[in-house]
């Protein structure tokens, strides 16, 4: 073929104006949706091109722990404060309560002291008022006797069982009122009084009351006048205990099934039944 020859063009042949302007159209509407719905879309949509740092937070969450755990050793102070300081109430409460007793059991003790002083400075001045009575009685009952002395001869000599007087009963009323006399003295071994008396010693002071002397002691009282019944008493007889020639006490019969004697230690001189402690026997002097 000849380089000269007609070579048919390779290039489609132009559309017309009108289907361009069409296509164009089309186009542009098809991209600007794409554009619209591109930016109204998610962002998360897009593609991740990079990776982004995140701030740490781990110098916040340490001082947030720190805080917390300071408010709670906070916490933990305040409350053994608070239970000291309710120990301490509890214990002064205690205290106080004890005080107030001790208190008490003080001012108890005051008065039962107070009272127990009174009542001891009112037995004293009844024992000072009963000693003063009986020493009464006895100058009373020795001024006949002392006069009575120098002209019986019966009372001024010592006899170990003496004759029945004519004036037997009121000496018998003597006997008897010089015993009761000395009741609430005291018992001491070997007493003759005034005021501390064994058995004989009274036995033998309210005899000599009246200007009878007896002997000393009960064994020999026992056996110094006529021994009686203990069913046929008379005032002023001499009770014993024991047999008669060793008695071992002795009291005299006030009438009315009671004596008095010297007793003990622990008694003293005391008036009692004779139920209390029945005698062996009796003597009757006058």
């Amino acid at each position: 073929m000849s380089h000269t020859a007609h070579i048919p063009s390779h290039r489609k042949p132009r559309r017309r104006a009108s289907k361009s302007a069409l296509r164009a159209g089309v186009a542009g509407g098809v991209l600007s949706t794409v554009a619209v719905a591109g930016a109204a879309g998610p962002a998360q949509a897009e593609p991740v091109t990079q990776t982004i740092e995140m701030p740490t937070i781990t110098s916040g969450l340490a001082t947030a722990v720190a805080a917390s755990a300071q408010a709670t050793q906070q916490v933990a102070l305040d409350l053994e404060a608070q239970a000291h300081e309710d120990a301490a109430a509890q214990d002064a409460a205690k205290a106080a309560k004890k005080a107030k007793a001790e208190a008490v059991r003080k001012a108890e003790a005051e008065k039962k002291a107070e009272a127990a002083a009174k009542a001891k400075a009112e037995a004293e001045a009844k024992e000072r008022a009963e000693r003063a009575s009986r020493t009464a009685a006895r100058t009373t009952l020795s001024a006949p006797s002392s006069s009575s002395s120098g002209s019986s001869a019966t009372a001024s000599a010592p006899s170990s069982a003496p004759s029945t007087s004519s004036n037997a009963p009121g000496s018998a009323a003597s006997i008897v009122a010089f015993a009761k006399a000395q009741v609430g003295d005291a018992y001491v071994s070997g007493g003759t009084g005034p005021n501390a008396w064994d058995c004989s010693g009274l036995v033998q002071a309210a005899y000599r009351s009246v200007g009878i002397d007896l002997p000393r002691v009960s064994q020999a009282q026992s056996t110094a006048g006529t021994q009686v019944s203990l069913s046929n008493l008379q005032p002023g007889d001499i009770l014993y205990w024991g047999a008669a020639g060793s008695a071992y006490h002795v009291a005299i019969y006030v009438g009315g099934g009671q004596f008095v004697g010297a007793q003990n230690s622990s008694t003293g001189t005391v008036q009692r039944s004779m139920d209390y402690d029945r005698p062996t026997g009796a003597v009757r002097v006058l």
